[in-house]
């Protein structure tokens, strides 16, 4: 287990660090803000959709270290997926970070999040972009949500 924790931690620095996909999408046709009180974490998921497929996926905003590497891991693991593909692995991350049985084979590099059920209290950070990139799919204007 020394192992995963390990991971989690390199990936998370790397990724808050050095956060990809960290920039708005000009002509994004879906967006959301996430905003999760507790931890200061304050986000805007942009998400440009051609059918049902996430062409383009970034975030732009603030935050502790998780939520920030979170979202950068999630813009990575969504670009290029068709929405029943990118449903799977939001359903799946989420699994991880309540502590259910995963599908490890899906949720591939997404599973050092898992470490995040740890820290119950951090687990709404971790969980912030998922909500926030959900609710930016799910609508077809400009939307705000929060963990509260």
């Amino acid at each position: 287990m020394s192992d995963l924790r390990e991971l989690y931690q390199q990936v998370i620095m790397d990724h808050n660090k050095r956060p990809r996909n960290f920039r708005e999408i000009e002509h994004a046709n879906h967006l959301a803000h996430g905003n999760n009180p507790l931890c200061g974490d304050k986000l805007v998921v942009y998400v440009k959709l051609e059918g049902d497929v996430i062409e383009d996926v970034s975030f732009k905003g603030s935050g502790c270290a998780i939520s920030m590497a979170s979202a950068s891991l999630m813009t990575e693991a969504l670009k290029g997926k068709t929405l029943e593909e990118a449903q799977a692995i939001y359903d799946q991350v989420h699994k991880s970070l309540t502590g259910e049985e995963t599908d490890r084979n899906l949720l591939g590099k997404l599973e050092v999040l898992s470490g995040v059920k740890e820290f119950p209290a951090r687990v709404k950070c971790a969980t912030l972009s998922w909500h926030t990139v959900h609710a930016a799919i799910d609508s077809d204007h400009d939307i705000s949500i929060s963990t509260e």
